[in-house]
Parts: structure tokens; sequence; C-alpha cells
């Protein structure tokens, strides 16, 4: 019986194969996980139901296993207030570089082959994907 914060038998496996430059997506609700994602990206699907796990809770429990060099989001509109944005910067190191990336950018960097990993959540909030860029072992 492992005794951590995560104990998804699918996420363990996945994130053990992720080395250092390796990136993972955590998805909104909104996300085509299948057509917007490498065909041989591990998905683990954890949306239950809409809002019930919210993306700043995975990418929380996500931080207990693996070290983040870099993240990224969709850019969104200007007036919009990103309020996952926010969380995920409370959660991420301070070092952790946040990019904004245009829409088709941003599917292009996820369809990368270093992409190994798709977590499909219930976050309902526009603009709350997040793709990570592992770093090494401290």
């Amino acid at each position: 019986m492992i005794k951590s914060d995560l104990i998804h038998p699918q996420l363990l496996c996945a994130l053990a194969q992720c080395g250092h430059k390796s990136q993972l997506l955590i998805a909104d609700g909104n996300y085509a996980c299948v057509t917007n994602a490498p065909k041989d990206a591990t998905r683990v699907y954890l949306n239950l139901s809409p809002g019930t796990l919210a993306a700043p809770l995975i990418l929380e429990k996500i931080l207990t296993c693996i070290n983040v060099e870099s993240a990224a989001l969709m850019a969104c509109p200007p007036d919009f207030i990103n309020g996952a944005e926010a969380e995920y910067r409370r959660l991420l190191p301070a070092s952790c570089a946040i990019e904004h990336l245009a829409r088709e950018d941003f599917y292009a960097a996820v369809k990368s082959d270093r992409t190994l990993l798709v977590i499909a959540s219930g976050e309902r909030r526009r603009f709350a994907n997040l793709l990570l860029t592992v770093a090494p072992v401290a």
C-alpha cells in the first residue's frame, strides 16, 4: 500500500515515466484530450462530474511527486480574469516561469512528442489548461 498524497495507480505509473523536459497537461473540462494531444500520451480521466475535481487540486497532488521547471497557459482575452492562474501561481514554486501561448501555439506545444501525460479534470473554469515541463530531481 502506497502511503503518500497521490495514490492513483495510472497517474503514478505515468509520472514515473516522465523525465527532465517531459511535459504533462492538466486539462480543464473544455479541452479535447484526444484530438489535441499526442496519440501515444497516457490519458487519465479524473472528470467524473463537472466541478468535482478541480485542476488546482490535481496540480497540488502532482507536485508531491515531481519538480516543475516551467508552465504554460493558453492566453486569454485581456479583460478575462483568470482565477485558475492565480491558484496555480500560489502552488507552483516561485522559480517556475509561466508562459502564455496563443491558442494554436498552446495546442502545438501540447501535441509535442514530449507530452507524455494528459489529465482530464472536472475543472469548469475557462483557460484553466496547464502544461507543465518536468524539472530534474533537486
